[in-house]
């Protein structure tokens, strides 16, 4: 009998590689064969390049294999959390380690997962698991500057856009359902839904023309990963 499959451990989910998250498999039975190339574009109603989005991919024609857990870390570095955005899969654990040279006050009051890490500086709490999908907001209580997201999918796919707007993964040949979020969207996460099918080619393109302008900026004083 093999051991139990156990998580991996990542740092972020930067733009460029989500490619390579989307495939973090499990140890379990061999995965199906990757026989095509899933594109994904996404753009502002001007035509512009939106990086930093996360873009989800869903079978729709065969059961929806989840990703394996794995262990991030997002730490505290001069004010601002690094980085700033994850996406990870459900049930996997975040530790937030404070690097910076002041203490900070973690929070979270959505839905998909309540907690608070009262003052601390250096060695981090034990490591939160999230075991809910839902996008989370997270702040400090005492700087309201601070402001990071985590993304928690089920989907077996996904990842961030890069400087061209751009995500792909390589996925079985079939229909897929494809999902854009994005920190300042003004459109519903149902205005963004997509169903591509992936055929015989090697590769199967969409992209994805935002119909709102994006929000203003929460904060702006310093760069996220996900302005573009």
């Amino acid at each position: 009998m093999r051991p139990p499959t156990r998580p991996r451990r990542i740092r972020c989910a930067t733009p460029g590689v989500g490619g390579a998250l989307a495939l973090l498999a499990t140890l379990g039975p061999a995965a199906p064969l990757l026989a095509a190339t899933l594109g994904i574009t996404v753009q502002t109603p001007d035509g512009r390049a939106l990086s930093g989005a996360v873009v989800t991919a869903r079978p729709l024609d065969t059961p929806a294999r989840r990703s394996a857990p794995v262990h991030a870390v997002m730490d505290q570095v001069n004010r601002a959390f690094a980085p700033d955005l994850l996406v990870i899969p459900v049930g996997s654990t975040v530790a937030f380690p404070n690097s910076d040279s002041v203490s900070h006050q973690i929070y979270s009051f959505s839905a998909a997962k309540r907690f608070q890490l009262p003052l601390y500086h250096g060695k981090p709490y034990p490591p939160v698991l999230f075991d809910q999908t839902g996008v989370i907001t997270l702040g400090c209580n005492i700087h309201d500057d601070m402001l990071a997201y985590l993304l928690i999918t089920d989907a077996p796919y996904f990842g961030r856009t890069d400087a061209r707007g751009a995500w792909s993964a390589d996925v079985p040949r079939g229909r897929y359902q494809v999902t854009v979020w994005h920190p300042r969207l003004r459109e519903s996460q149902t205005d963004l839904e997509r169903e591509l099918a992936v055929g015989e080619a090697d590769r199967a393109d969409l992209t994805l023309h935002l119909l709102k302008s994006l929000q203003p900026a929460p904060i702006t004083d310093r760069p996220h990963s996900w302005d573009y």
